[in-house]
């Protein structure tokens, strides 16, 4: 195995945990249907997560991801105004999304990002979403940006993993090679499987032992390490 040099992050699930937050989550509800021109908060809300359902079977099955105008203009929202759509899409997907819990940094995340930097790994992100603004927001409002050289979202290159080719921006941006970079990543059938066909060093699954029970592991997936705990990551051999 090559000298691991960078190590590439996912969000959802994996660097940061949605915690179902019930005033939060209403806020967010109501700031949509306001943005929208909508009275009726909880029928606004229920109109949209009916249209986002096939949007998401599209994405999962071409592996694709619209931007925030597109996403609204094609799926969710296509009756607004166009003049009116461009204006309120980046902060209507931000409060979509705030719409399904309020998202922080999972225990022990930020001690592994600045320990890794300080050993001097590259790091970079690489994760499935909708919305073109809020990592890099949240990046910059947490004082984290300077941490990361690469960050790639599906919303910002419309494709998903597990499509190689997003581990490949991502090696480009760190300008490693993928064979001397690792990932950190919680699902088995998008990331692993992702990682391992883009040529990805080492993949590590983040992941609770009673999850783990449940899920099948194949030659296709198998991760090299795997870890219950964040924190874990810093005792793994390959990042010494």
């Amino acid at each position: 195995m090559d000298k691991i040099r960078g190590v590439f992050f996912d969000l959802g699930g994996t660097l940061r945990i949605a915690e179902e937050v019930p005033e939060h989550i209403e806020k967010a509800k109501a700031r949509m249907a306001q943005l929208a021109g909508w009275e009726d908060t909880q029928a606004f809300y229920s109109m949209v997560e009916e249209r986002y359902a096939p949007y998401r079977d599209w994405a999962l099955t071409e592996n694709k991801e619209s931007g925030d105008y597109e996403l609204w203009a094609k799926w969710l929202l296509p009756e607004l105004d166009e003049e009116k759509l461009r204006e309120i899409c980046h902060e209507i997907t931000f409060q979509y999304r705030q719409a399904k819990g309020l998202r922080h940094v999972v225990d022990g995340g930020v001690e592994v990002i600045r320990e890794l930097k300080r050993r001097g790994y590259k790091l970079g992100i690489i994760s499935n979403l909708i919305g073109e603004n809020e990592i890099y927001d949240w990046l910059r409002d947490d004082g984290l940006e300077e941490y990361f050289s690469a960050v790639v979202l599906s919303s910002v290159c419309h494709i998903r993993k597990p499509d190689p080719e997003m581990y490949r921006m991502g090696c480009r941006e760190l300008g490693l090679r993928e064979e001397e970079c690792a990932s950190v990543a919680d699902n088995l059938s998008r990331d692993i499987t992702g990682a391992k066909a883009a040529g990805i060093g080492a993949n590590i699954l983040f992941i609770s032992p009673e999850k783990l029970a449940k899920k099948t592991i194949t030659d296709e997936n198998r991760p090299d390490y795997i870890v219950h705990k964040f924190l874990d990551i810093l005792d793994l051999p390959i990042l010494q």
